[in-house]
């Protein structure tokens, strides 16, 4: 008798509420030993006024604000206010152009969007870094999904090395004055 009991109040029961849609998760190879991990995709962020989605990048003393946009790909470097220098003219090292451009090319995007950045101290290869981390950021706020390839490339990552300061008593930061036995 028990068991007809049980059985009528299983079918009897309210079903259960249906689960509330979650943000898309994206699946992250784990650490060997350990769990796997997930990582969320935020929602876009809108641009601004005037259609650019922005983005920061430092490194070492040198600070690049880019703003992106879809267009033709062009890839400008701001001077002045009305003064613009194309990625070519600015930097001299294949080296540094091809930092620059790095981010696009990983995500495809060469081509489809144009770069206006603006480059402040340091040297042309820390410029270059940091405006690298800039479009890299900006790329971020336009299309959330390409966080994790811009992230596995490393592209997302602030490079903290800085330059070490000179110690007092010393010539340098390391550099020691010659010592005198007698």
């Amino acid at each position: 008798m028990n068991d007809q009991n049980t059985e009528s109040s299983t079918s009897t029961a309210t079903p259960a509420a249906p689960a509330i849609p979650s943000r898309p998760e994206e699946s992250i190879a784990p650490p060997i030993g350990q769990a796997p991990m997930t990582r969320t995709v935020s929602a876009p962020v809108p641009p601004d006024a005037h259609g650019w989605w922005w983005g920061t990048g430092r490194r070492k003393t040198s600070v690049s604000r880019a703003r992106i946009k879809p267009g033709t790909g062009t890839i400008k470097i701001q001077i002045t206010r009305s003064k613009f220098k194309t990625v070519d003219e600015y930097f001299t090292e294949q080296r540094d152009r091809r930092d620059v451009a790095s981010p696009l090319r990983v995500t495809q995007l060469t081509g489809k969007l144009d770069v206006i950045a603006r480059l402040d101290g340091g040297g042309y290869m820390g410029q270059a870094q940091a405006l690298r981390l800039a479009i890299s950021r900006a790329l971020k706020n336009y299309d959330p999904s390409l966080e994790g390839v811009l992230r596995d490339h490393g592209f997302l990552t602030r490079d903290a090395r800085e330059v070490e300061r000179k110690k007092p008593g010393q010539p340098g930061a390391r550099k020691r004055f010659q010592f005198s036995k007698r």
